[in-house]
């Protein structure tokens, strides 16, 4: 079973509040597994480039404040992890950074902890199903998860758990105008979309009568 914290990775070059930034793997799938996406993140870097261009897949970061804020937490990531793949600057002109995987962070390491909004990704291994929910619910922030298991019983109980207002199950999570889209704890108040959405531009009245008179 995979789990992760909050789409797929390199959508605006992970510059969207449902990134998939954290990634827990059980621990007998974990080295096929990590070898795989390693892979696919090195290959990435043929596509990087100007986002107009029809072969670009992972584009630049919005602006140089931004570009500086990722490789800070690049550097500080270096420190608290081992560094996988990528961690650096892409050219001395744009701000593009190379698709970035650091394993077995610090559980206060910053690239854990915090929201980085650019392409670095971190993993940990777990063993039982316990551990991987535990992890994955140990953050402040609950908008989106997703789980990827061969097992849909296995599936719906762990999604029960999850302390994340949205769940995409063996898939990426792109919401819908259909259904409620929203978080929880630090990752906002009330609902987008469905019929959750549209109750919140409504007002609701209580009208009490007393029949008795």
């Amino acid at each position: 079973m995979i789990l992760s914290s909050s789409q797929g990775f390199l959508l605006n070059t992970t510059q969207v509040c449902v990134a998939a930034s954290r990634t827990y793997v059980q621990e007998d799938i974990a080295p096929k597994f990590i070898e795989a996406l390693k892979g696919r993140f090195e290959a990435a870097k043929a596509s990087i480039g100007n986002p107009a261009e029809p072969t670009t897949m992972v584009g630049p970061l919005a602006d140089k404040k931004q570009l500086e804020r990722v490789l800070s937490y690049i550097e500080s990531g270096k420190q608290e992890a081992t560094l996988l793949t990528g961690g650096n600057r892409i050219g001395d002109s744009g701000s593009f950074v190379e698709p970035t995987i650091f394993i077995n962070p610090k559980e206060d390491a910053k690239i854990y902890k915090e929201e980085i909004f650019g392409p670095v990704a971190t993993i940990k291994t777990f063993k039982t199903e316990e551990e991987g929910v535990a992890l994955a619910n140990n953050t402040s922030y609950g908008l989106s998860s997703l789980i990827f298991t061969s097992s849909i019983s296995r599936a719906l109980r762990v999604a029960r758990q999850l302390e994340a207002g949205n769940v995409a199950i063996n898939s990426t999570l792109m919401p819908s105008t259909n259904s409620p889209f929203g978080g929880w704890k630090q990752s906002g108040y009330g609902r987008e979309g469905g019929k959750a959405g549209l109750l919140s531009y409504l007002e609701i009245k209580s009208i009490m009568i007393n029949m008795a008179v």
